[in-house]
């Protein structure tokens, strides 16, 4: 039993590095490739950490965000990945679940 809660431990100390790692990698790709119109709320962006013009977009789930976040948003100035075609999508996720954990 006792190996049981050894293993437990484990594996929740390896999500929550885990979780640690895609949250720095957010910030990261945050800074270089969205703040400069998340920031400031240039062309419509919604400013990062505004609850209430983010509180719409995360109630559509975020499988929707993601969405945008990756493909863009037409009729917008939401280009996929933020106008950096080099990102993995894993990078824009995690960028995505950074933008929202600052609007909770």
């Amino acid at each position: 039993m006792k190996a049981f809660y050894i293993g437990l431990f484990s594996i929740a100390s390896l999500l929550a590095a885990g979780s640690a790692a895609a949250q720095a990698k957010g910030a990261d790709v945050y800074k270089k490739s969205c703040a400069a119109c998340h920031d400031q709320g240039i062309a419509g962006a919604p400013k990062i950490g505004d609850k209430a013009a983010w509180a719409p977009r995360i109630k559509q789930g975020k499988e929707a965000l993601y969405a945008v976040g990756l493909k863009g948003k037409p009729g917008t100035g939401m280009v996929a990945k933020g106008g950096n075609a080099s990102l993995s999508d894993a990078d824009v996720k995690a960028t995505v679940d950074y933008m929202i954990d600052r609007a909770k």
